[in-house]
């Protein structure tokens, strides 16, 4: 059996695309179904379903830069309300797209090329697919609109509570029921999720690295590869590292 995750933060939305899915293509299998960009790679990594589709535009992460999470592991169909994405997305001929709102007809296509390529050899991550991603991504974040990025962390130290100016942070990591901020003044611990931080977080000064980390960009030194698909950054003036999971590894390739 086939299993596929959907992404997509409208309900409605998601709840038909599992209705025609169902439907047309009842051998699928859709064992997640995510709200936002950054849960759709969590559930992702945790299940790796063979097909995956992608609202462009979520929270967090948009679809595109899911995809470059996800790489040449899963078939990906973007979902997506704007054509100019979708035509250059599938003149790659790696990606597939449906355009909402979504018609049964023009999903029945794509099911049939899915199952065309699924038969197929397995995939593989395309350096130019990759770089077309990149392209698409930059653009989609030049034209939403700008949003005001979280200035300090409320965090508690001892027993006081104190500020803490997001350009102090050097990284934070899960720990227990909290996430411990580790900045220029040491650590701290606060209850803001880290899935909340990645979305509240600077995209272009923090990234995720791991399910369970954000580093901030610029106190990381250099990279190093780990057994398998695994690495670690190392920072700078630190003993410290931080684990960087197989989803994030394109961030630091170049490194």
């Amino acid at each position: 059996m086939t299993t596929a995750l959907i992404a997509e933060d409208e309900p409605l939305l998601r709840e038909r695309l599992v209705s025609l899915l169902g439907a047309l293509w009842p051998e699928l299998q859709v064992v997640a179904q995510a709200r936002n960009g950054r849960e759709a790679v969590e559930l992702f990594d945790q299940l790796q379903p063979a097909v995956a589709f992608l609202d462009v535009h979520m929270p967090g992460l948009n679809g595109i830069e899911v995809a470059r999470c996800i790489g040449g592991r899963a078939e990906l169909v973007f979902v997506t309300a704007f054509d100019r994405y979708a035509v250059e997305a599938f003149r790659q001929g790696a990606i597939d797209y449906v355009l909402k709102p979504i018609e049964e007809q023009r999903l029945g296509e794509t099911v049939q090329r899915l199952h065309a390529r699924l038969q197929a050899r397995p995939r593989r991550p395309q350096p130019e697919w990759g770089a077309t991603l990149e392209r698409m991504a930059a653009q989609l974040r030049d034209q939403l609109a700008p949003r005001p990025w979280l200035r300090w962390i409320k965090a508690s130290v001892g027993s006081t509570v104190r500020l803490i100016p997001v350009e102090q942070v050097i990284y934070v990591k899960s720990d227990n029921k909290y996430t411990m901020v580790v900045w220029e003044g040491g650590e701290a611990l606060i209850r803001k999720t880290i899935r909340e931080l990645a979305d509240e977080l600077d995209p272009q000064r923090f990234a995720q690295v791991h399910r369970s980390a954000i580093v901030s960009l610029d106190r990381v030194s250099h990279f190093t590869h780990g057994p398998g698909d695994s690495g670690e950054l190392h920072l700078t003036g630190r003993s410290d590292r931080v684990a960087v999971s197989r989803s994030y590894l394109h961030l630091f390739q170049q490194m």
